[in-house]
């Protein structure tokens, strides 16, 4: 029986139970996402090139300083104010992306009120931050003059560590209810699971993740003792069975287990310490080309728009780095589910139901240059590669 098995044919079969209406729209929609990308960082580049031009944030920092210098408060009122701007400068095109856009491909059901709430609160979340990030930036610049992107690096690396560990306390709550998971076959599954691979046990929770979004998810967040299993009740309005929770759950518990978070962090603290090598060789040329007065070098806080403009312009260039190493940590964790829990049937109809959302079968360049995850199909056969050689396995002994 085991020959008989064909993983390619078994992996095409998955992908057909979807119409190819369904499929065209995936399509549609990810490659519209594609864009996204472009018109998101140039967005962000205008609005940084119109405040350098008005000159606002010079003549407030005149002002703070007018009768004694204070540079952290400088920065802090600065960074605030900026990021208040840009959200507001921003507001059509963040609805329209992150909320119309959505809404229109089904994939949200929230209404623009409680979308506009939450994204009130994002931003109040978003300014405390980003302004203690670069309060402490900025304070490098001014104490280590050049070698101040060294240092950075590791700052950027220690702070996505920290925010990890607080997210699930104290930010995840405020937009989300986690209730425990009733006692049932799931709960016993996923505790069995979580004490097996060595992952907290004592916080398995359902929330309501159809609030802000249709889309098939579970999560295993935080770190150390905040870690906690969540599922989204979406899954289960899917009608997500026992083999696809404890293949998905099974996923988010190999990100936990190998480490993905930390090795992510110390990614993405070398990826900002390039950047800001790079932050400190452009920003002159580019407080000059856009006209900017009254900037008087990179520790001047009234010159952050124009680190936001090299930033972005910088994070559109090295989406596919980043995608790249998201999307290894997404084939680990595919492998680890396989591997300890052993469902691969459940993990191919869990990942068919994420389609709506990222078509299943992009060229290798596309792939290559957008996708944070794999590519569906590619990862529906690998699950049907792994059954066909536990098959095997089976059969030998």
């Amino acid at each position: 029986m085991a020959q008989q098995f064909d993983p390619a044919a078994a992996a095409a079969a998955y992908l057909a139970q979807l119409p190819p209406q369904a499929h065209a729209k995936a399509v549609a929609y990810t490659q519209g996402g594609h864009w996204l990308l472009l018109w998101g960082a140039l967005v962000t580049v205008l609005v940084g090139w119109l405040v350098l031009r008005s000159g606002l944030l010079v003549r407030v920092r005149a002002r703070i300083e007018a009768r004694k210098a204070r540079p952290w408060l400088a920065v802090a009122a600065l960074i605030a104010l900026y990021t208040l701007i840009e959200t507001l400068l921003t507001l059509p095109w963040t609805i329209y992306s992150d909320w119309w856009r959505e809404a229109s491909y089904g994939l949200t059901s929230q209404p623009l009120g409680g979308y506009l709430g939450e994204l009130t609160l994002n931003t109040v979340i978003v300014v405390i931050v980003t302004v203690l990030l670069f309060s402490l930036l900025y304070w490098l610049i001014r104490r280590t003059a050049r070698r101040w992107w060294l240092w950075g690096g590791g700052l950027v690396a220690g702070f996505i560590i920290v925010m990890m560990v607080l997210a699930p306390v104290f930010v995840q709550p405020l937009f989300n209810t986690y209730q425990p998971a009733p006692p049932g076959p799931v709960r016993d599954a996923v505790a069995a699971m979580a004490i097996a691979g060595g992952v907290p046990h004592d916080k398995i929770y359902i929330y309501d993740g159809s609030r802000q979004s249709n889309r098939y998810t579970a999560n295993v967040s935080g770190l150390f003792g905040t870690a906690r299993i969540a599922m989204s009740d979406v899954m289960f309005a899917k009608g997500a069975d026992l083999p696809e929770v404890k293949a998905v759950v099974g996923h988010e518990m190999g990100h936990y287990v190998h480490m993905h978070a930390i090795w992510m962090a110390l990614a993405f603290g070398g990826l900002a310490l390039v950047s800001f090598f790079l932050v400190d060789r452009l920003f002159a040329p580019v407080v000059r080309l856009t006209g900017a007065k009254g900037v008087t070098g990179l520790s001047d806080p009234a010159g952050f728009p124009a680190i936001s403009i090299i930033l972005a312009v910088l994070g559109l260039l090295g989406a596919p780095i980043i995608f790249g190493v998201t999307r290894a940590v997404e084939v680990d964790a595919d492998r680890y589910s396989l591997t300890h829990v052993n469902e691969p049937d459940g993990l191919a109809r869990a990942l068919v139901k994420t389609i709506e959302y990222r078509a299943a079968t992009p060229s290798k360049l596309e792939e290559t240059l957008f996708y944070d995850h794999p590519a569906v199909g590619s990862r529906v056969r690998m699950a049907m590669d792994w059954k066909a050689a536990q098959a095997q396995v089976d059969e030998v002994r």
